[in-house]
């Protein structure tokens, strides 16, 4: 049977932890229960750590996943564990950045619109990698080994936690502030941005409250900045823990009444499909009850994209993210809005629903 990768993520503490119990168990949280479930006995698990992003070793799976609530891990608690035989391990001063195999990993590539896409494959533990990936970092691990090679870390760095949310999907590991996906140049960008304040307007002027995506709130459409028109909430309701709040403070556009949600937008012009698929998952699984409609608008010629990475990327959801998310076409919105114009405050938020379109898979 062929063998597996997955990576095993360890901030500079569990790591330590790991290291000083033995190096003999590695264990993970409840919520990636079913996610350890799948790992086998010859898989092998790809240990990075975060904070200084790199990569320190690999650990043979030696038994079928089991559960002990006995207390190793000072950062909380991590039941869900499997036997391990490591195979290579590095200190974090010989480990391989991640970026110094930008021309080897897959993660990396198609990243010229949206050069950090790359983190959202390290946010989750264990996520299986592809082959070719984990076997790349395996054999560069293997030769870090042989031939080490010292660079300087960073203690505080070292010591960071990154921030924790636990969802349904497993507890999702959101990257420092430093490696949070940015928005290209140029055209592409004031596309984005177009298409934000198209999105603002319409929610706007058909009476909800709107708001659009902390890290765009400075951004110019027009002569003005995105956050000071179409008075553009300061703060999302308080009704979300931390956790929702700071994912959902990220999506690109939101509709609001009062404290509910009405719609939720990721516009997607040349960027990673993916971040913002992830978002959109994300918060589903962190409010499960919600029950509100989300959007992926895109260029007319990215729809086959998108519906590749909503199926079945995110099939796993309770439900499964391609039944409640659609898909909006840049032309469309522009077409549709320019009809609608004089009746615009009489809509309803239904009216999404013939703009958009589902992102099932066409059956041939």
């Amino acid at each position: 049977m062929a063998r597996t990768y997955w990576l095993d993520l360890f901030t500079g503490g569990t790591w330590q932890e790991f290291l000083d119990a033995g190096a003999s168990v590695s264990g993970f949280s409840d919520t990636r229960a079913k996610a350890v479930e799948k790992i086998r006995t010859g898989d092998y698990l790809l240990c990075y750590l975060t904070g200084v992003s790199r990569f320190v070793g690999v650990l043979e799976v030696t038994s079928q996943p089991f559960v002990d609530s006995t207390p190793v891990w000072g950062e909380g608690a991590f039941p869900h564990g499997v036997q391990v035989r490591p195979v290579t391990l590095l200190r974090p001063e010989t480990g391989i950045p991640i970026l110094d195999m930008r021309g080897t990993l897959s993660i990396f590539r198609n990243l010229d619109s949206s050069p950090n896409a790359w983190t959202g494959h390290l946010r989750a533990s264990p996520t299986k990698w592809s082959t070719g990936d984990g076997e790349a970092v395996v054999t560069a691990i293997k030769e870090a080994e042989q031939n080490p090679v010292e660079r300087p870390v960073d203690p505080g760095k070292l010591a960071r936690k990154p921030r924790g949310l636990k969802t349904r999907l497993g507890t999702v590991t959101v990257p420092a502030t430093e490696e949070a996906t940015t928005l290209p140049s140029g055209a592409e960008a004031s596309e984005h941005t177009e298409i934000q304040h198209l999105l603002l307007r319409l929610g706007s002027e058909m009476g909800f409250s709107v708001w659009v995506a902390r890290n765009d709130r400075g951004r110019s459409y027009n002569g003005g900045k995105l956050a000071d028109l179409f008075k553009v909430k300061d703060s999302l309701p308080l009704q979300f823990d931390e956790g929702t709040t700071r994912t959902i403070e990220l999506i690109d556009v939101l509709w609001l009444k009062g404290n509910a949600i009405v719609a939720a937008f990721e516009v997607e012009s040349t960027t990673s499909i993916y971040s913002g698929l992830l978002r959109m998952s994300d918060l589903l699984s962190m409010q499960p009850n919600l029950n509100i409609p989300l959007f992926i608008v895109a260029p007319e010629d990215r729809r086959e994209k998108v519906i590749d990475e909503v199926n079945p990327t995110f099939s796993r959801l309770t439900p499964p993210l391609v039944q409640v998310c659609r898909f909006i076409s840049f032309t469309a919105l522009r077409g549709r809005l320019k009809e609608v114009g004089p009746f615009v405050r009489y809509l309803k938020p239904e009216f999404l629903d013939e703009l958009s379109d589902e992102c099932t898979v066409e059956e041939s």
